[in-house]
């Protein structure tokens, strides 16, 4: 599994948002966006997480940056997720795997004792040009769902 690193580009995308709307990389040109890949909605480690960002954006907007959540779920899923927990920020179906493997956050993982194929929980700080080319600032795998927010914001200074 190839893994990004700060400086690398950030591998472009264009994926259905929760209600089937197109949303890309390049959408959020000249701005810090914090992209993050989760295993499944509805779960209890990827609630933990997505209700800590939500709880956040507000201090992760007002410091320059947008949040953007990607799982290999269905954009059905997804909009009972950001329903049912009253989430604000996107989050984008890649049912066939494509981006979630561009960024290294696809491969061999444990889950309960077993070495299955999957989603590697990861998250990324991306500076994003006027021109809507992506550049890793942070690159952080196998992040734990809980106090991963939490850490996120002291290691950006939030």
């Amino acid at each position: 599994m190839a893994t990004l690193e700060p400086g690398d580009l950030a591998p472009t995308f264009s994926l259905a948002d929760a209600d089937g709307r197109p949303v890309s990389l390049a959408d959020f040109a000249g701005a810090r966006v914090i992209v993050y890949f989760f295993p499944a909605a509805l779960t209890p480690g990827c609630t933990t997480q997505a209700v800590d960002f939500d709880a956040a954006l507000a201090d992760l907007v007002a410091a320059g940056y947008q949040v953007v959540g990607i799982s290999p779920d269905s954009t059905e899923k997804l909009a009972r997720f950001r329903d049912t927990e009253h989430l604000g920020f996107p989050l984008l179906a890649d049912p066939a795997k494509d981006v979630v493997t561009a960024w290294g956050a696809w491969g061999t993982k444990v889950l309960y004792g077993r070495a299955i194929e999957g989603v590697i929980r990861s998250t990324f700080v991306v500076d994003v040009d006027a021109a809507g080319v992506g550049r890793i600032a942070v690159a952080q795998y196998n992040v734990r769902a809980t106090g991963h927010v939490a850490k996120l914001r002291r290691d950006l200074g939030i």
